[in-house]
């Protein structure tokens, strides 16, 4: 059976250099086994915390409010010590993971940083979490976040990362590679005041960047009305915030005004219910969101609200909970939030799809195991069948990095070691 889909198809799937090819006569180089499976375009995890993957299941950080959340995360990361080392090891955990389960490309909005430091600091920083990537083989968004941090800071050390990281050229933020991304983002209005937003923004209005923040979970609405008077949406709109070159994360509580706002201003969401969910923050009207015409992208968000980094997962989760607040969802439906969704929120049109000319970026699924017997439908299958379903092999930029259920760029279990010996060397201290 061969699937009439953008994302999904079964057959051959030709790779010339790093981009999806027309069927030819081209010499085989390298062939993948993907009997008894189907391939989908790599996916795209457009909301995450990479630093997080370090703590998760923290004591005092599971059923309890934002207020209480906060500061049990702020005190492990101060434990542990916020400096390029414990970030680049973090990153390096989360990248893989997420590889290992099918995500191509992470965005990591970067929220946490030692304050106060050298500008010089912080470019490090940024640095050691995309050498973490490069060297797994994962794409990167990074995208330079702030969590109440001074606004002139902020934006210095904005413009040093993006000299930085964008040196040897870039368009729209975009190496020329494609495989580093840079974006900036405050936290939100809950966080962050106009005068931050107007900082990151000016970084991204000088060098073509897309910009990211969060809105709309139910703590965001609640202090943006207590400490403004007025809704996250209206704050955005008035600070120049939305447009098209910004994605919202999370959007839970959203008036049908401001839904229609959000569409007209032609701004794009990511849905993240492995957060919202364990977070109480409730359920994002999905369904109403894409009958809108927003394009809507699939994120984790990260380890400290959503244990795991495993995007599939989460699609399955928003497949599950979507009735609860709307139009239950449909698998393909939500395939697309977790391949082309993400990839127009992050202004990526050659990611999520398996077209001609398309970035070669792929996940084989196998589907011929016991939990996948009685499947009639095997795309639906791929998420309602098998949780915690992991891809037999996984291609980025044509370079095979998952063969065979394993890492090819890195040892896994090294990997974890390394973390785990860091973490316990520095809660010694």
């Amino acid at each position: 059976m061969v699937v009439d889909a953008d994302t999904v198809r079964t057959g051959d799937l030709v790779i010339e250099g790093a981009r999806v090819a027309e069927a030819s006569d081209l010499r085989t180089v390298d062939t993948l086994d993907a009997d008894g499976g189907i391939i989908t375009a790599g996916l795209v995890n457009a909301h995450h915390h990479l630093l997080q993957s370090g703590f998760r299941t923290l004591p005092g950080t599971r059923g309890v409010p934002m207020a209480a959340w906060l500061p049990a995360m702020a005190a492990a990361y101060s434990t542990a010590g916020m400096d390029a080392e414990l970030f680049g090891v973090c990153a390096e955990v989360a990248v893989a993971e997420g590889l290992l389960s099918g995500v191509t490309t992470v965005a990591d909005h970067h929220l946490n940083w030692p304050h106060g430091a050298p500008i010089e600091e912080t470019v490090d920083i940024a640095r050691a979490i995309a050498t973490s990537a490069a060297r797994l083989g994962g794409r990167l968004v990074y995208v330079r976040g702030s969590a109440r941090d001074d606004a002139d800071w902020a934006g210095a050390s904005a413009e040093a990362i993006a000299v930085s990281l964008l040196a040897d050229g870039h368009v729209g933020g975009v190496t020329a590679d494609g495989m580093l991304q840079y974006a900036v983002g405050p936290a939100g209005v809950h966080s962050d005041g106009e005068a931050t937003f107007a900082a990151l923004g000016a970084v991204a209005a000088r060098w073509g960047l897309r910009r990211r923040t969060q809105a709309n979970e139910q703590v965001d609405v609640a202090i943006a009305l207590e400490r403004y008077g007025r809704r996250p949406i209206d704050l955005l709109e008035e600070w120049g915030w939305l447009a098209d070159d910004v994605t919202i994360a999370h959007l839970v509580d959203i008036t049908d005004h401001e839904r229609r706002r959000i569409a007209a201003a032609g701004v794009t969401a990511t849905h993240a219910p492995g957060c919202d969910v364990p977070m109480g923050w409730g359920v994002a009207r999905v369904a109403d969101l894409l009958d809108a015409g927003i394009a809507t992208g699939l994120g984790t968000s990260g380890g400290g609200s959503n244990d795991a980094g495993h995007l599939l997962a989460d699609a399955r989760l928003a497949l599950q909970v979507s009735g609860l607040t709307g139009r239950p969802l449909a698998a393909a439906s939500v395939i697309d939030m977790a391949t082309l969704g993400s990839a127009r929120g992050l202004g990526r049109p050659e990611l999520g799809h398996l077209a001609p000319g398309a970035a070669a970026d792929f996940c084989v699924w196998d589907l011929s195991g016991v939990a996948d017997a009685g499947v009639a439908d095997p795309i639906a299958g791929l998420l309602w069948a098998s949780p915690g379903r992991r891809p037999r092999h996984v291609v980025v930029a044509g370079r095979v990095v998952v063969r065979d259920y394993r890492l090819v760029t890195a040892d896994e279990h090294d990997i974890t070691a390394r973390m785990s010996h860091l973490l316990a060397e520095r809660a010694a201290r």
